[in-house]
């Protein structure tokens, strides 16, 4: 089985972690591809292969061993491959979207679980799981187990995205925010929570506040990796309206909501524009729940239970 993991770039206010953050997650086309089979040989674990990141260390992994007891699916041993085209700790929610993916590829092999239940697992795996189960847009709130399912934009858009030569701690970010005094409070995040809902309730591609379309960690990444400002810069230069961080960063994020469908023309023209720029920058579109979905393998696909 193969299936493309979604990607959740976050364009909304974010705090420190906690029970009051609101977050506005939108899958995008910018992916990593997972292949879920029969591990080889005589093996007698799941595994899971990613390069640049351990298989122990995997979230991924941790997802299959928690579907399987949650489930009891009992199948052989499997292997995760995981080709990854997002960077790692890029602010994209790139080990979040992988863990999620690999919980619809056990879903799909095993026919077991529903929805509740990769949402019940998700749960315990991180903040930024449970709204990367399903692929869409979604109004994140709490610490990102309540989520409310948002229309898809009426006027499709483009991004363009533009990770960076290094990555950046998200717990480093978060402190930083601290010690810069961004943190609101309780009943503002609440208000903007409910203000952002309403915004995108009828399919509008992005708030017209502006104030809405926000993230709060944006300045202390900047504080930390002063680049970002320039690659901010670099975004709007190149007609992204607005341009800001990807959730804790250092991706940043130009969109190209204003131009209706010509969006997506719009990000490509700005791609082509940046030719040479290291890492190279990359346009997108977002996507919706059949993007994500397992899909079987060319060759006859092996029964995994």
């Amino acid at each position: 089985m193969s299936a493309f993991a979604r990607r959740s770039p976050r364009s909304a206010i974010r705090r420190t972690p906690g029970p009051s953050a609101s977050r506005r997650r939108t899958s995008i086309s910018l992916a990593d591809e997972l292949v879920l089979e029969a591990a080889p040989g005589e093996q007698l674990d799941d595994e899971v292969l990613c390069p640049g990141v351990p298989g122990d260390e995997n979230l991924a992994a941790r997802a299959l061993r928690e579907f399987r007891a949650r489930t009891g699916w009992q199948a052989p041993p499997l292997r995760l491959t995981i080709d990854k085209r997002i960077p790692l700790a890029a602010g994209l929610g790139g080990g979040s979207a992988d863990a999620a993916a690999a919980l619809r590829l056990a879903r799909a092999a095993s026919g077991l679980g529903d929805e509740a239940t990769l949402l019940a697992i998700a749960e315990g795996l991180g903040a930024d799981v449970p709204a990367q189960v399903s692929p869409g847009r979604w109004l994140a709130g709490g610490a990102g187990e309540r989520l409310v399912r948002l229309p898809s934009p009426r006027l499709a858009f483009g991004l363009l995205v533009l990770p960076a030569g290094f990555g950046l701690s998200t717990a480093e970010v978060y402190a930083e925010a601290d010690r810069l005094g961004l943190v609101r409070e309780r009943k503002a995040v609440a208000l903007l929570h409910e203000e952002l809902g309403a915004a995108l309730a009828q399919g509008a591609p992005l708030p017209s506040a502006t104030e809405l379309l926000h993230n709060d960690l944006q300045r202390a990444a900047v504080s930390l990796r002063p680049e970002i400002a320039e690659a901010l810069r670099t975004a709007v230069a190149a007609g992204g309206d607005p341009a800001l961080l990807s959730g804790s960063g250092p991706t940043v994020i130009g969109l190209f909501a204003k131009a209706g469908d010509q969006g997506l023309a719009l990000a490509r023209v700005a791609e082509a524009g940046l030719d040479g720029l290291a890492p190279p920058p990359v346009a997108a579109v977002p996507v919706e729940a059949a993007f994500g979905e397992p899909q079987a393998l060319d060759s006859e696909p092996q029964a995994l239970s």
